[in-house]
């Protein structure tokens, strides 16, 4: 008789467990807006979560430690005027977060570290430059500020958040509208996918099309593709008899998949979150009760099936919460936060073991929260990966790191000294009254940016007194 070899596989035991149930976020009205992205977003410090509201779009943020039943006059984000359909962290700060919305702008926010005491309506920067709704962002793995956004005029834009400029719009390339785009790991390529039925290899700086599959899965209905760290594509999609699919690409041939394997004949969407540090892949579909997880190897077959994750209840999005916002001492290697109807349930993925030492071989150094590169180095064709944290003694996220958004102004120059009469003024209205104006707004602009943070700074001890007495 012959013995099944076995895979070896330090993953191949890897268990799914929800939290207690006062360590949910309950009494959430998750957004029933019919558009497929994840809804929740969160980080070390935060969970947010896009929200029902009425008359425009809001989301809502809370952080990571206020579990338990949500009061209904929580303090939402609320600054846009239609449904918001996609928010994202950022990576290299986790105080702040971007949000996409059916207005057509994409709007950018400071959190503070304390509750507010009212809702939050006035982003740091808005983004204004799509002519239809913007449905997809994704921040820049390595890059400051470099924000990018795709919208429903098939358009992809990228953002220099710090100065709320538009850095690069790539338009002529998508023929339909965007499902989804995801950066390689040193984010020097970009990869869509489309309701044309293309998967796309994007050079976002030489702005063109490296390369591009038609018809990667059969089926009509979305797919979705992200980078491994070793360059090649992981796409999820539906075969012509409606069963879902997932599939691994070499862009080396990008011919034919290197694996190809066929799941069910749900409908829903799957969305694939991947952890490169342990090579995991989980599929999450909106509307499944479950989470598969497969593991990816640089040797045949590639995808490894591992196990699923099961429960009663269907998901109506969730979150991901990067790898430094684990706990290492419980052997924790994926976090996710499930989106219910009326509430957020966190599930954690953990490898048993016996021993309580650190599992150096579970938790290789990861990328931290300092970014690699400037904007303009980026934009000039400079690449870097990710800069790496250990996780050896845990993560402690920083302190709240305030944005500044410095606009540039064509009309700036050398400050010109106030006017001191009326008559000269208006006789020279045409050029030195232009100067007076622009320096007037600059001064009234630096005195309103001085009293929001007075008013922030009260705001903050008002609340600290609040805590204290109660």
């Amino acid at each position: 008789m012959s013995r099944r070899v076995v895979r070896q596989s330090k993953f191949r035991h890897v268990f799914g467990q929800p939290v207690k149930a006062d360590q949910m976020y309950e009494d959430i009205r998750v957004s029933k807006v019919t558009w497929d992205s994840s809804f929740c977003a969160v980080n070390p410090k935060f969970v947010a979560i896009i929200v029902e509201s009425g008359g425009g779009g809001a989301f809502m943020v809370l952080p990571l430690a206020k579990t338990g039943r949500v009061d209904k006059n929580h303090p939402l984000v609320t600054g846009h005027t239609a449904p918001v359909l996609d928010i994202d962290w950022c990576p290299h700060n986790d105080n702040v977060i971007a949000s996409a919305s059916e207005d057509t702008t994409v709007m950018v926010w400071q959190i503070p570290d304390y509750v507010p005491t009212r809702n939050i309506t006035e982003p740091i920067v808005t983004l204004e430059g799509h002519s239809k709704r913007v449905g997809i962002i994704t921040w820049h793995p390595t890059a400051r500020n470099v924000l990018l956004s795709a919208g429903g005029d098939n358009l992809l834009i990228l953002w220099d958040v710090g100065t709320g400029e538009v850095l690069l719009t790539l338009d002529d390339m998508h023929g339909d509208l965007i499902y989804n785009v995801g950066w390689n790991r040193t984010g020097s390529l970009l990869v869509t996918t489309c309701k044309d039925k293309h998967v796309r290899i994007i050079d976002p700086r030489k702005q063109q099309v490296v390369t591009e599959k038609v018809k990667p899965h059969e089926g009509a209905r979305p797919i979705r593709a992200i980078f491994m760290a070793d360059g090649k594509i992981f796409t999820t999609g539906f075969s012509k008899m409606s069963e879902r699919q997932l599939a691994l690409w070499d862009l080396k041939n990008f011919e034919e998949p290197i694996a190809l394997q066929e799941m069910d004949t749900s409908n829903g969407v799957l969305l694939p979150f991947y952890d490169p540090d342990s090579s995991i892949v989980y599929l999450c579909g909106k509307g499944d009760s479950s989470i598969r997880y497969f593991e990816i190897t640089a040797e045949a077959p590639y995808v490894h099936y591992l196990s699923t994750y099961s429960s009663k209840e269907p998901q109506r999005g969730m979150g991901f919460m990067p790898k430094r916002g684990l706990d290492v001492s419980k052997c924790e290697i994926a976090r996710f936060f499930k989106l219910h109807e009326r509430k957020c349930e966190p599930i954690v993925m953990t490898v048993p073991r016996k021993s309580d030492l650190f599992q150096d071989d579970l938790y290789p150094d990861t990328p931290g929260p300092e970014p690699a590169l400037e904007a303009a180095e980026w934009l000039a064709g400079k690449d870097a990966a990710p800069i790496l944290v250990s996780l050896r003694d845990g993560y402690t996220p920083v302190k709240n790191r305030e944005l500044k958004v410095t606009r540039k102004n064509i009309l700036d120059k050398p400050p010109v000294g106030p006017c001191r009469s009326h008559s000269t003024c208006d006789a020279n209205f045409s050029r030195p009254s232009l100067e007076d104006l622009l320096e007037e707004i600059r001064s009234l602009r630096h005195t309103v940016q001085a009293q929001e943070k007075r008013i922030s700074d009260l705001e903050n001890k008002l609340c600290k007194f609040t805590n204290g007495t109660a």
